[in-house]
């Protein structure tokens, strides 16, 4: 399916012809992932932190714009580090490099949204609830993204899942909104833009895919794995995050059920770093905390981006013009 199928204020806002987004993801958003994303027709988003220096990420844009000529954007998560992150030096390679499309994520936009908007940079801003939405909306962002409890990474600490979130949210919201949390298909595009989204933007199941720069063993675990392979870390500080269900995450739940457990207790288990190297990189996927949604149960293959993005898009014309159609009596 090579034409625009879909027509939604996000295409339209855009410049994509689906309505169908890769959000950043941190040690996979990179530029052959994410070109093969925009060359299938939806929009992906390299992350701006998978670089070590800013300098890195501006030649990571020039990969990427040597493997796409088609729209792409950059994620930039905003959250509290132990070493501090030149946040600004980040958003001036991505103004410099000529990106048009931003998703920011964590905290507050507000400091970089004037710069962006001066240079044209359009911004979606990811939100696990309604009134961060709205506020971010206020702000003078030109989309949200809103995560359901389903999701890999941080749900927040309400625990509202999409069906009931994104259908709020459309409510209240006057831009776009991007459905996120739990999707990996079709039939869960068209449920979505029923909902009320613009389109979805899907995480775990474009780590499983051909392009996506893990180790082969993480794509084949994904498979395996159910909608029950997860679990929940890190609630007892507050920063609630959902990660795949493996001996690591399960060591830091214990650790965190003790009476007198701080997080210098899980650091090493949970750093970002270790689960890169020996997961991501090296393939050993019990070794090291990895971040996947409960879509895992969803995904039963390994395609190309082509491919994915193909059977997604046929899926949801199918939905729509057969079963739900044939499911309507006069």
């Amino acid at each position: 399916m090579t034409g625009t199928v879909f027509k939604t204020a996000f295409t339209d806002l855009f410049g994509v012809r689906h309505p169908l987004m890769c959000g950043g993801m941190t040690g996979v958003g990179t530029a052959e992932l994410i070109a093969a994303v925009s060359e299938a027709g939806a929009l992906g988003f390299l992350t701006a932190l998978t670089q070590p220096t800013p300098e890195a990420l501006a030649a990571e844009i020039a990969r990427c714009r040597e493997l796409t000529d088609q729209p792409f954007g950059v994620n930039l998560t905003l959250l509290p580090t132990v070493r501090p992150v030149p946040y600004d030096e980040y958003r001036d390679a991505i103004i410099s490099s000529g990106v048009r499309i931003v998703e920011t994520a964590g905290s507050s936009p507000a400091p970089h949204l004037p710069a962006f908007q001066a240079a044209g940079v359009k911004v979606i801003h990811k939100a696990v609830t309604v009134r961060h939405a709205l506020k971010a909306q206020n702000l003078g962002v030109d989309a949200v993204a809103i995560d359901g409890f389903e999701c890999a990474g941080h749900p927040g600490e309400d625990d509202v899942p999409g069906l009931i979130l994104i259908p709020v949210a459309a409510k209240r919201l006057t831009i776009p909104m991007v459905a996120s949390g739990g999707l990996a298909t079709g039939t869960g595009l068209v449920a979505a833009l029923a909902l009320g989204a613009s389109a979805v933007s899907m995480g775990t199941r474009f780590v499983a895919t051909a392009e996506a720069p893990v180790h082969e063993n993480v794509k084949r675990q994904i498979v395996a794995n159910d909608e029950r392979s997860t679990v929940l870390v890190f609630r007892r500080f507050g920063n609630t995050a959902r990660v795949v269900r493996n001996a690591v995450s399960e060591e830091i739940r214990h650790i965190e059920s003790l009476p007198d457990a701080t997080f210098d207790d899980i650091a090493d288990l949970a750093s970002g770093a270790r689960g890169r190297a020996r997961v991501l990189a090296a393939g050993h996927v019990e070794d090291g905390m990895w971040w996947a949604g409960q879509s895992q149960g969803l995904i039963d293959d390994v395609p190309t981006v082509a491919e994915l993005v193909d059977r997604v898009i046929g899926e949801a014309v199918e939905t729509i013009t057969k079963r739900l159609a044939d499911a309507v009596r006069s």
